[in-house]
């Protein structure tokens, strides 16, 4: 026997040294008597047998089956390590038990963030326009080769849903002088105001930015929100930054504007990954594209288990946790379960 407190590591399909960097991971197995670690799913015989001792579950889901819950009576906290809630948990049992379930979101916030404003810097100075033309060889020099460029500086930037990664956006602005404003229906404009940002309604926001960054993360309620009618509101030039999910935009209205030069795009998400090979955006100069590869950086998937740690050592000691993103219940169930067509439809 160990006086340790038991946890359950399953992160499958993360595989260990890609969340643990190796002090992280010596400090989790200091605390806690681990049982799993494995970079394999855990069986579920073996799950279940470690469960009636377990203080906390760190997994990519709950795939385990909701009546084990109850044979958990010194469970304190699920962590999940994909990044958003589990799918198919009876929260409204972890709510009436104390079981907090805990989110690694906020670790995707930084690296997102970063990778927003090259794509921004991308798009709005044509760098990536630019160097396939010297490849070609038709490129156009000096004030020829800016007639639909644009600075960053003292522009209008708008952000659709004001969370983490919007938080941690937003002071790398600064330096741009540029007037932020947000569209965001979960926070209200006083709380916008205290953040330095100017609350607007969706239309205000997409006519009057120069910038879009788009963050809203995907929920029930805002599948393909942002529709013909709404982008069609966006200036001509404008540049729009994809980053949460493609959930949250109607794909093929969005094409359509980007190839017909309408505004310009940069996102880092596709409804269907890998991007068909055929489609129209690989070719429009309008778009810059990227693998879904803002928030895989190593440094920043390490923040995910410096996370889990942390927060373990809070909830063991019998204090909250601090880093993660709590369930809470007025939001938990309106999230929306989302999985990229990579032969599935999101």
């Amino acid at each position: 026997m160990t006086s340790k407190p038991t946890i359950i590591l399953d992160p499958h399909a993360r595989r260990m040294d890609e969340i643990f960097s190796p002090a992280d991971r010596k400090r989790l197995y200091q605390m806690a008597h681990v049982i799993g670690g494995s970079d394999e799913p855990m069986p579920q015989a073996e799950f279940e047998a470690a469960l009636p001792d377990a203080e906390a579950v760190i997994c990519w889901d709950w795939r385990y089956g909701n009546d084990l819950l109850r044979k958990a009576p010194k469970l304190r906290a699920i962590f999940s390590v994909e990044g958003g809630f589990p799918i198919g948990l009876d929260y409204a049992y972890c709510y009436a038990n104390t079981i907090r379930v805990l989110s690694v979101a906020p670790s995707f916030a930084r690296q997102v963030a970063e990778m927003c404003v090259g794509m921004a810097l991308a798009c709005s100075r044509e760098i990536v326009l630019g160097d396939l033309k010297m490849r070609r060889g038709d490129e156009e020099y000096l004030h020829a080769g800016n007639t639909s460029t644009f600075m960053l500086y003292g522009q209008p930037v708008g952000i659709i849903g004001y969370g983490g990664i919007a938080h941690a956006l937003h002071p790398l602005l600064r330096p741009f002088d540029v007037e932020v404003s947000a569209y965001d229906p979960w926070l209200g404009d006083g709380y916008l105001r205290r953040l330095g940002v100017k609350p607007k309604s969706l239309e205000a926001l997409l006519a009057e930015s120069r910038v879009i960054f788009v963050l809203a993360a995907p929920t029930v309620e805002n599948r393909a929100f942002l529709g013909h009618p709404e982008l069609a509101h966006i200036q001509q030039g404008a540049v729009m930054v994809l980053m949460s999910r493609a959930h949250v935009v109607d794909f093929d209205a969005l094409t359509e504007y980007v190839v017909a030069g309408r505004f310009k795009l940069a996102t880092d998400v596709f409804p269907t990954e890998p991007l068909a090979a055929d489609h129209p955006l690989r070719s429009a100069e309008g778009a810059v594209l990227s693998a879904h590869r803002a928030g895989s950086v190593k440094e920043g998937l390490w923040e995910i288990g410096e996370m889990v740690v942390d927060d373990l050592e809070m909830v063991l000691r019998g204090f909250p946790p601090r880093r993660c993103l709590n369930a809470e219940p007025e939001l938990s169930q309106r999230y929306a379960t989302i999985v990229v067509d990579r032969g599935d439809d999101e």
